[in-house]
């Protein structure tokens, strides 16, 4: 899963910066709302993709906060 989700995030990063360079183009109006719904269908596909990867598994709560530093140690 680790592999897809990398790969699907460059595939999304491209994708969006080639229908970013089209939109300075004059290309006919429908074809770039057509493209911007796959773009947006392509994010919110990866995002689902990588939030519910199902392989990664850990014990740790939001309360054991970070490893490396303790709440103590934070300066506010």
């Amino acid at each position: 899963m680790k592999n897809f989700a990398i790969k699907l995030t460059w595939l999304t990063t491209i994708y969006l910066v080639v229908f970013v360079a089209l939109c300075q183009t004059k290309l006919f109006f429908p074809v770039l709302m057509g493209l911007y719904l796959i773009g947006v269908s392509l994010l919110i596909f990866l995002i689902f993709t990588v939030l519910h990867d199902e392989e990664y598994k850990t014990n740790k709560k939001f309360k054991d906060w970070y490893r490396d530093n303790s709440k103590k140690n934070l300066v506010h």
